[in-house]
């Protein structure tokens, strides 16, 4: 089975570019690489087998490892608050895990809905959250190839849509900020703009149904 953690060496590429102004290909890179550790992340969790422990590369050190430790431990939070939401994606959605179309078109259709109203930290979250459910869904039903596919899929929905705001923020580094000001108000401030993308993520799951398969 093609593993899905990255080599050492891409990650030292990954985590050299936030010590300067990443390109377009470099955010979507990194994009992928805290796609991969937060879908891990949750596969453990779940206590789901899917590739030999030895093929797993330990999480990078350095921006890197904290920008991913923050948007797992945000994740949590979110995860807490609904944990619903972000379990059992594939039967809220109605979908088939055996084809990758009928996966990537959901995935993006829920994406797409839950940037709708604008882009924050939150949502961001939000959408990692959703791309990991729907990863755990894929290897408890047998499909972990599956995996790859909404990885590079959320990879591709960044480039399309987060990009030209990541680059404003100065790249993934900019999410530290949603957790280094202890003041309740500022931090409540991206789990509110997450609550409201729940609603934008149930009229996903609304959109993805409406169409004949």
């Amino acid at each position: 089975m093609e593993v899905l953690r990255r080599s050492s060496v891409f990650a030292a590429e990954v985590m050299e570019v936030f010590d300067r102004s990443p390109t377009d290909k470099e955010l979507v890179s990194q994009a992928k690489a805290l796609c991969r550790d937060y879908i891990n992340s949750r596969l453990i969790r779940a206590g789901v087998s899917w590739s030999k422990p030895e093929y797993n590369a330990p999480v990078p050190g350095g921006k890197l490892a904290e920008v991913s430790a923050i948007l797992l431990r945000l994740g949590d939070e979110l995860e807490y608050i609904r944990p619903n939401v972000y379990r059992n994606i594939a039967r809220q959605l109605n979908i088939s895990l055996h084809s990758e179309t009928v996966v990537t078109d959901a995935f993006l259709a829920v994406a797409a809905q839950i940037f709708t109203a604008g882009i924050t930290w939150g949502k961001v979250v939000s959408l990692y959250a959703v791309a990991a459910g729907l990863a755990v869904d894929c290897v408890r039903h047998a499909q972990p190839a599956m995996v790859h596919t909404i990885v590079d899929c959320l990879g591709e929905f960044v480039r399309k849509t987060l990009v030209t705001w990541l680059k404003r923020r100065g790249g993934w580094a900019d999410i530290t900020k949603c957790v280094v000001n202890t003041d309740p108000s500022l931090r409540s401030h991206w789990l509110v703009a997450a609550i409201c993308s729940f609603g934008h993520f149930l009229k996903a799951i609304f959109f993805v149904l409406l169409p004949e398969r």
